[in-house]
């Protein structure tokens, strides 16, 4: 009879190598499990060896930017809904930073390769949203304007989470998405006060000021 595995074990070694990738130290198999209480075989019973770990290390970090994109609600402002939708991807990846940058490692694969894809599409629907409302014009591309969008996001966190620039470049954000949607249509006035009010979920120090 096989036996049960215990999801806090799971749990248990995913925030390990995170704690290990955020302190920069070395992750492997003895490292890894060295004063947690589980053997070297608890890797192997739960990933399937290192890769797996690093795998579903990966999707863990999808997981956690859907339950914080899943968290925003959705207005009667699609504009504001994207860029609050932008604003919960930064702080996702500010308060996940060892994890934001094993998502984007494709040396690995996702267990679930849609997981990724949830964010853009989230992202159309808004554009979506934002065409119906006569927001952006009507030969824009939701696609292609979610996927410009996701560009700015990705490149700020990138370089703040994870590489040279400080935690304030982060307000660069708003008015860089203020132009993007200008671009698609948007009335430049409305635009910017519908994309201050969904950026006001950003810390302080990255708002609009």
């Amino acid at each position: 009879m096989a036996r049960t595995k215990d999801p806090a074990v799971r749990s248990l070694l995913l925030d390990r190598a995170a704690q290990m990738l955020r302190k920069r130290q070395p992750v492997t198999l003895r490292t890894l499990v060295a004063g947690t209480g589980v053997s070297t075989m608890a890797v192997y019973t739960y990933f399937g060896g290192m890769d797996g770990l690093w795998k579903a290390l990966r999707q863990e970090g999808f997981t956690r930017l859907a339950a914080r994109l899943a968290a925003v609600k959705m207005s009667a402002d699609p504009v504001r809904d994207l860029a609050a939708l932008g604003a919960a991807y930064l702080a996702n990846a500010m308060e996940n930073p060892d994890l934001y940058r094993v998502m984007f490692d494709a040396g690995f694969d996702l267990e679930d390769t849609g997981a990724a894809d949830e964010t853009l599409r989230r992202l159309v629907r808004a554009i979506d949203r934002a065409k119906t409302n006569s927001r952006f014009r009507d030969d824009v591309d939701p696609l292609e304007l979610a996927t410009q969008s996701w560009t700015i996001g990705h490149g700020l966190a990138s370089l703040v989470a994870t590489g040279p620039l400080p935690h304030q470049a982060l307000a660069h954000g708003a008015p860089m998405l203020t132009a993007l949607f200008t671009s698609a249509g948007d009335e430049p006035d409305q635009c910017r006060r519908s994309v201050e009010r969904g950026w006001g979920r950003m810390p302080p120090e990255a708002r609009v000021s």
